[in-house]
């Protein structure tokens, strides 16, 4: 058995657009708008998105508080699954375990989950409230299920998500229909880069 590790926003999920609405009207709720432009928000996913916050002066307890009001509001059937992943979701579910390792917290994403019908796909959901470092959730994921880290594969489609991967030591792997563009992607050196999301089935 193989342990996939998907990342949510970008990789099962076209939720650009709403992600950003919520990072910047929480941010402006704090009155730290650090956030204006895309690429701006793009940014803060090149590392850890909560390490990336903390460098630049945001508290991360008045941030998450914060953010309890504004994600009660977030709209998920705005949410749309990207093309394809279902059948590659139905296949690998079969023969391996899946997990959903997020910067999203759990209530969003398991909603959305249930929206699609995906939901029996997944084993466990760890998104921010359980902890916010994708490193270590990596790593409780592997020791709870019991896989070594050459059969784990996590994959994400910002180049923060290939750091954590491989500071965990599991194999990575890089989508290019998300957030970061094909050339970032490429430039964070992931084992693996896909642009279409039935190449994982090579990975099964």
């Amino acid at each position: 058995m193989k342990l996939f590790l998907f990342d949510f926003d970008g990789v099962i999920v076209d939720s650009l657009a709403v992600y950003e609405k919520t990072v910047k009207d929480n941010l402006q709720k704090i009155n730290q708008p650090i956030v204006q432009t895309r690429e701006e928000f793009l940014e803060l996913f090149e590392d850890n998105f909560y390490e990336s916050l903390k460098n630049k002066g945001i508290d991360l307890d008045v941030f998450m508080k914060a953010a309890e009001d504004i994600l009660a509001q977030v709209k998920i059937r705005d949410m749309k699954p990207f093309p394809g992943i279902a059948p590659v979701l139905e296949a690998l579910h079969k023969n391996h375990c899946l997990i959903v390792v997020s910067s999203n917290d759990c209530a969003s994403i398991k909603e959305a989950l249930d929206i699609f019908n995906y939901d029996g796909y997944f084993k466990e959901i760890l998104g921010s409230d359980f902890m916010f470092s994708k490193k270590e959730k990596i790593l409780y994921a592997a020791n709870k299920f019991q896989v070594a880290l050459q059969d784990i594969y996590y994959i994400g489609d910002t180049t923060g998500d290939i750091k954590e991967g491989k500071q965990a030591g599991v194999k990575t792997v890089g989508v290019t229909w998300g957030w970061h563009s094909k050339e970032k992607m490429a430039a964070a050196g992931p084992d693996f880069l896909f642009d279409n999301p039935r190449e994982l089935m090579q990975l099964n």
